[in-house]
């Protein structure tokens, strides 16, 4: 995994969301970006069963990770 990659990205969410999402990194002492790099990392794999609207004619196939060699 690539730690130094470091990009910049707006996200936009609902006030209430943003809310809890800034009131979970001040109790946990952590930078918003943090508290939403963990929650995708927690969420990814049932993210990635949701249908897409592209599912209706085609299935996705199930997520592989790819896989890391020198570990």
């Amino acid at each position: 995994m690539a730690g130094s990659d470091h990009r910049k990205q707006s996200l936009y969410f609902p006030e209430e969301m943003l809310g809890e999402i800034q009131h979970e990194a001040n109790r946990q002492d952590r930078s918003l970006s943090w508290i939403v790099q963990q929650a995708w990392r927690v969420a990814r794999a049932d993210i990635r069963r949701m249908p897409s609207v592209n599912d209706v004619l085609q299935p996705v196939p199930p997520y592989k990770p790819p896989e890391r060699s020198g570990d």
